[in-house]
């Protein structure tokens, strides 16, 4: 009977689709600089080399919350948020025209390239980004960042009063953005509520803190 149900349960995996996995920022990326913010792609995206209908296509790439073709396109390299349950896709932005972005197609190697706006909400500036979905879903902590982002100040200087630290956040409010600093309620691992402003990003353009995408 045992042997039954689990070759039962190897044969529902391969009929059944295996959705992929969600694709969040984990680390500080210094190298990452150069991007302006983020733009949320169709599922058919087409690469040309300049921002031009008449320039040469370099690749087109369609994608689903399963799968995504061409083969040897992978998700991790193109996106830079995936969450699959929504079907929602980012990927990063290094310059904008009126009608057009420039994209990072391929993360690993830096490769970049010119994809047409199929709406102008859809790209979206760092602040803006974190304005929408930081304040929908929190942030939390980027691995590499310094202990002193930790800091829970009284105004938006480094120097202003040090009302807390956050220990071991297991929620991290945003409020609103002012420049680098970014006004937050924080609740710790001991309960207890904090609120004041923090460094979501240095003063060179380092983010340290991702809105917590669900």
């Amino acid at each position: 009977m045992k042997k039954l149900i689990v070759l039962l349960v190897l044969l529902l995996g391969l009929i059944l689709p295996v959705n992929a996995a969600n694709i969040m920022p984990v680390n500080v990326e210094p190298n990452d600089l150069r991007t302006i913010g983020l733009y949320q792609v169709s599922k058919d995206i087409t690469l040309y080399e300049q921002p031009d209908d008449q320039s040469s296509i370099i690749n087109n790439i369609k994608w689903s919350a399963v799968d995504i073709f061409p083969e040897g396109v992978k998700f991790n390299e193109l996106f830079i948020v995936f969450i699959p349950e929504k079907e929602l896709g980012f990927v990063a932005v290094t310059d904008e025209t009126e009608d057009w972005v420039q994209i990072i197609y391929n993360n690993k190697t830096g490769e970049t390239a010119w994809i047409k706006k199929d709406d102008p909400y859809k790209f979206m500036s760092w602040i803006h980004f974190y304005n929408m979905y930081g304040r929908k879903y929190g942030l939390y902590i980027l691995k590499g960042a310094p202990d002193s982002v930790k800091n829970i100040r009284s105004a938006t200087d480094d120097s202003a009063q040090l009302l807390a630290e956050m220990n071991m956040p297991t929620k991290i409010k945003l409020n609103v953005i002012r420049g680098n600093w970014a006004l937050v309620s924080v609740l710790d691992l001991d309960r207890s509520p904090k609120t004041g402003y923090i460094r979501w990003r240095g003063d060179d353009g380092i983010r340290y803190f991702f809105p917590d995408i669900k």
